[in-house]
């Protein structure tokens, strides 16, 4: 396999980077906390009129026609300028057009970024992410996935882990309407999984760069921090850590992708276990990568590394935020141990 980027991936994500350093400044990033539920509605019109939420739809539904492979260069963008909302969960909806007339025209809003969906899994209580600015929910259970109104009774969580991220308890999801059933869940748990990883992915390059502008700028004892070795090798094994953990999410794409184009041919050959085999260790190199490389941007910056103007811990709370909900390492984890 080639994990080399082509033009056309090159300049996406060059656009994509140049429009969210402009857009999603670290002032615009916290100005999202008082909107609700967290969500800025004017950045999701602006995204989805990218293409960011249809970008593996074909192109004769009105997506961009891309492959997973592809979504995961974009989502580490997002995740790099640590874009609040339930990217994931509106990504997913806009994919659902065979479920029907109502469905289909909440998948084009989504698509379109005119419609913000939510994701969890199954179950009672569940934890429901930015449910003040949702206009649906897709619940993923092991027979399916069902699409829902936004729970109307719930109790918000005083102090969310992350800021930027609002949380609520529900006791009782409302029923829904059935949108798939477990081949469509299984499927949407490994891109939910993969996308998750994408985004923590770019949470780490942006730690990493961070710390490094401070390291190389930051002076103690007549010289700057950077040329200490302990230093250089804490941000040094960080940025290793990222591009493993970027090269695991991108094959895990690609073999996916493949999967994919070999299932709808018809032709035998999809290969289900090397798509497991693949896509569970990106999801678990890529949390270890975050987790170290947002902790190692905080301990270089010393004190003030634990402050609220900084953002580093805004990408600390984000990438743990990640590890919870549909496709967590843990279960990537479990499923591995399980296979051997």
């Amino acid at each position: 396999m080639d994990f080399e980027l082509n033009d056309d991936q090159v300049a996406l994500r060059d656009e994509l980077r140049r429009f969210l350093a402009d857009r999603m400044t670290s002032e615009a990033r916290r100005a999202v906390i008082d909107m609700p539920g967290a969500v800025d509605r004017a950045l999701w019109r602006e995204l989805g009129g990218m293409g960011i939420f249809a970008l593996t739809q074909p192109e004769s539904e009105g997506g961009v026609g891309l492959g997973l492979a592809d979504a995961t260069i974009v989502y580490e963008e997002l995740g790099r300028a640590a874009v609040p909302g339930p990217l994931l969960g509106t990504f997913f909806a806009a994919g659902l057009r065979d479920a029907g007339d109502e469905v289909a025209e909440l998948a084009a809003r989504a698509a379109a970024g005119e419609a913000v969906v939510g994701l969890v899994p199954a179950g009672d209580p569940v934890f429901v992410e930015h449910l003040a600015g949702l206009d649906a929910l897709l619940v993923v259970a092991d027979d399916g996935v069902t699409l829902v109104d936004p729970p109307t009774s719930s109790r918000p969580v005083d102090r969310p882990l992350d800021p930027l991220t609002p949380v609520d308890l529900v006791d009782v999801l409302p029923p829904g309407r059935g949108v798939g059933g477990p081949d469509v869940a299984g499927g949407l748990r490994n891109a939910g999984a993969l996308l998750a990883a994408a985004l923590q992915v770019g949470l780490a390059e942006a730690a990493v760069a961070l710390g490094t502008a401070y390291a190389t700028d930051r002076t103690q004892f007549g010289r700057v921090i950077g040329s200490f070795q302990a230093v250089k090798h804490l941000l040094a094994d960080a940025q290793v850590q990222v591009e493993v953990a970027r090269a695991a999410v991108q094959a895990a794409g690609v073999t996916i992708d493949e999967f994919l184009r070999a299932e709808q041919a018809e032709a035998g050959t999809g290969d289900a276990a090397g798509v497991h085999r693949i896509s569970e260790p990106a999801r678990i190199v890529a949390s270890r990568a975050a987790d170290r490389a947002t902790r190692a941007c905080i301990q270089v910056h010393g004190g003030i590394g634990f402050t609220w103007e900084l953002d580093a811990h805004l990408f600390l709370k984000r990438a743990l935020v990640l590890d919870v909900g549909i496709g967590t390492p843990e279960a990537a984890a479990d499923r591995l141990a399980a296979a051997l």
